[in-house]
């Protein structure tokens, strides 16, 4: 941590039973809040899931009112810092699933893959056996992921199965013996995945325990395979190793995260469009985005925060 990082981030999620879920939302809005924590937290039937920022004590007390139920006592997170609030409010979500892949009789507390340590991944990846999956979306693949791994090129997380299923290569029963690696930014969604492979009938499926970010935490990079920088869902939209605050910005009108050599371009206007959304907006839009960035604009310069300043990320976590 740095001298000057003092917004405490923390990455949770667990599968668990919560039929009473909807009856904690009230009380833990109330505790993030109280305690000056802002960030998303998603409750269903099957867990919780959520990034949190905040003063390192706040982030604590949240930390301690969830595992004070005996059903998240072992609850775990990641951390990171930031010299910046990551968010802008709190929200605690009342969702059908902590995670969406619509896949109803998946259940990730029966059966997962093999969580792999961070630091036995590069070993796994190296099999020539092993089909590397990355499970991320698009926009997140765009900006970093494993020397090797496949990229699906998916808009989100619920076209994973139409992706597996085209995939002429895991069709069958001989394909149900393939090697599969997933692995996605904190570990959720591979949970999921890695479930519906073994539901499938697929022997042997695994999955980067902890994540991308527990990879970057832990493994040095002259010994990584990683390549790039990993999108997170907060407003310091990518990181590198150690965790450290990447050279990623959102185009505010389609949210894909941009590079400096992205903004070089001549269809890059700050607040209004990018490569990625310069064709898909009207000049009728346009003229709104530019005038909600002037706002903006206005709005830092009287040292205030504009309501079009920070954006909402994608919903995928």
């Amino acid at each position: 941590m740095s001298s000057n990082a003092i917004y405490l981030t923390a990455a949770l999620y667990k599968f668990v039973d919560l039929p009473d879920f909807e009856a904690l939302q009230a009380p833990l809005q109330a505790c993030c809040e109280d305690n000056e924590v802002k960030g998303t937290l998603l409750l269903a039937h099957e867990g919780i899931n959520g990034t949190i920022a905040g003063p390192e004590a706040g982030i604590r007390t949240v930390l301690a009112f969830l595992r004070a139920d005996p059903r998240l006592a072992s609850l775990v997170h990641k951390e990171s810092w930031s010299p910046k609030p990551p968010f802008t409010r709190m929200k605690v979500k009342l969702k059908k699933e902590i995670v969406t892949l619509r896949v109803p009789e998946l259940d990730p507390n029966k059966t997962v893959g093999q969580y792999v340590k961070p630091a036995d991944w590069n070993a796994l990846l190296a099999d020539p056996d092993v089909v590397v999956i990355d499970t991320r979306n698009d926009y997140e693949v765009a900006i970093g992921t494993f020397k090797g791994a496949v990229n699906p090129n998916i808009k989100n997380f619920v076209q994973l199965p139409a992706w597996l299923d085209a995939q002429p290569h895991l069709q069958g029963e001989a394909a149900k013996k393939t090697k599969v690696a997933m692995f996605c930014t904190g570990g959720i969604r591979c949970e999921k995945s890695t479930a519906l492979m073994k539901m499938r009938g697929f022997d042997e499926v695994y999955h980067l325990e902890g994540g991308i970010l527990k990879y970057l935490e832990e493994i040095p990079p002259e010994q990584s395979t990683w390549e790039g920088e990993c999108f997170v869902f907060d407003e310091r939209v990518s990181v590198g190793h150690g965790l450290g605050l990447g050279h990623h910005e959102l185009c505010r009108s389609c949210r894909w995260p941009l590079s400096e050599q992205d903004k070089l371009s001549a269809n890059y206007v700050l607040g209004v469009s990018c490569d990625h959304c310069h064709d898909q907006r009207t000049p009728e839009q346009k003229v709104k985005l530019a005038e909600r960035q002037r706002q903006v604009e206005l709005a830092e310069a009287r040292g205030e925060l504009h309501v079009g300043a920070k954006m909402p990320h994608h919903d995928s976590l």
